[in-house]
């Protein structure tokens, strides 16, 4: 279902649980005006449809002892769809690898990787991702510091879009 076949209540939920998604039903509810079982049935139905993918902690993850995080660009030797899957599952099996997303362009694939320290990072690099099968090439950039990490979606602009159209 696109989301403008959702009602501003229902954007509402979605924007409210992105902010907090600790809040209680009855605190929900209050929140976007209506009831607490009318909201709690489409919580269940935005969480049916797809559109609430889970719910998560924001974790430190300095606080927790992962000092380095690194995007890594990869270049593959072959795009045929079986070697980019397999790609992405080798991703999905590394731990290390926190975000891996398909490019086009020169680059094949970027790599959100976290790490403790950067002797890690290094064993990661050299024994696992420029040993792997297909990988032609990889660039590394080492993040400084973030200036922006903001998850979830911009309702604004989603909002303001669809009043636009109305």
């Amino acid at each position: 279902m696109a989301s403008s076949k959702l009602d501003p209540i229902d954007r509402r939920i979605l924007a409210e649980l992105q902010a907090d998604g600790r809040m209680t039903n009855v605190e929900l509810a209050s929140r976007v005006g209506i009831s607490a079982p009318p909201c709690l049935r489409r919580v269940r139905t935005l969480e049916e449809e797809g559109y609430i993918k889970g719910y998560h902690a924001d974790i430190d993850a300095r606080e927790m002892g992962f000092e380095v995080k690194v995007f890594a660009m990869v270049r593959l030797r072959s795009q045929a769809e079986a070697d980019l899957s397999a790609f992405e599952q080798r991703c999905r099996d590394w731990p290390l690898v926190r975000e891996c997303h398909m490019l086009n362009g020169e680059i094949d694939f970027i790599l959100k990787c976290v790490a403790p320290d950067l002797s890690t990072f290094q064993s990661f690099l050299t024994e696992g991702l420029t040993s792997a099968e297909n990988v032609a090439s990889v660039k590394t950039s080492l993040v400084i510091r973030c200036a922006k990490d903001e998850p979830g979606l911009p309702f604004d602009v989603l909002e303001a879009r669809l009043a636009k159209n109305a």
